[in-house]
C-alpha cells in the first residue's frame, strides 16, 4: 500500500520567499476552501506592508516575534469532579500554543472590517509584535482566567 502524505511538520515544505516552515503552516491555517494561492497573496502582501512600516527589523523576525508574543503558556480546561465542573488551569503544550496563536491572530484580523485582508493581517501582526491588539487581548483574558482559577489547580490530572 502506498504511503499517504499528511500535513504533518515532517512533510511540510518551506515557503519559497522566507524559507520558513512556520510561514507555510500559517498560510495553510489562513487558507479557506483550498485556495492556497489566495492565502499566499494575502500573507505576502501583509509582510510587504509590515516591511514598509517597520524598516529596521526584517519582516520574518516581526512575524516570528508576533507569534511568540501571542502564544499562551496557561489555559483553563473543564474538569468534572463529583457532579461539579471546575475550570482547572493547565500548561499548554507547544503545538497547541502555536495553533492557538495562529487562530487568535487570524480571528482578530478577520474581525476587523473595511480594509483588504492583507492590511488587516499586517496591522494585527504589528500589534502582536508590539504586544497590543485583539490577539494579545485574547491571550491576556486566557491568562487572567487561569490566574483566577488557581485555587482549582490541585484538580489537574
Amino acid at each position: 500500500m502506498a504511503k499517504k502524505f499528511t500535513a504533518s511538520s515532517q512533510e511540510l515544505k518551506r515557503d519559497s520567499v522566507y524559507n520558513s516552515k512556520l510561514v507555510t503552516k500559517f498560510i495553510n491555517c489562513m487558507m479557506w476552501g483550498g485556495k492556497k494561492s489566495a492565502a499566499q497573496n494575502v500573507f505576502y502582501g501583509a509582510m510587504a506592508i509590515v516591511a514598509e512600516k517597520i524598516k529596521d527589523v526584517p519582516p520574518l523576525e516581526i512575524f516570528e516575534t508576533a507569534i511568540n508574543n501571542v502564544k499562551p503558556s496557561l489555559e483553563v480546561r473543564s474538569k468534572r469532579v463529583g457532579g461539579a465542573s471546575y475550570q482547572v488551569p493547565m500548561q499548554v503544550n507547544p503545538k497547541r500554543q502555536q495553533s492557538l496563536a495562529f487562530r487568535w491572530i487570524l480571528l482578530s484580523a478577520r474581525g476587523k472590517k473595511g480594509k483588504p485582508m492583507s492590511e488587516r493581517l499586517a496591522s494585527e501582526l504589528m500589534d502582536a509584535y508590539n504586544r497590543t491588539g485583539g490577539a494579545m487581548t485574547t491571550r491576556e483574558n486566557v491568562h487572567r482566567m487561569a490566574e483566577a482559577n488557581k485555587a482549582f489547580a490541585h484538580f489537574a490530572w
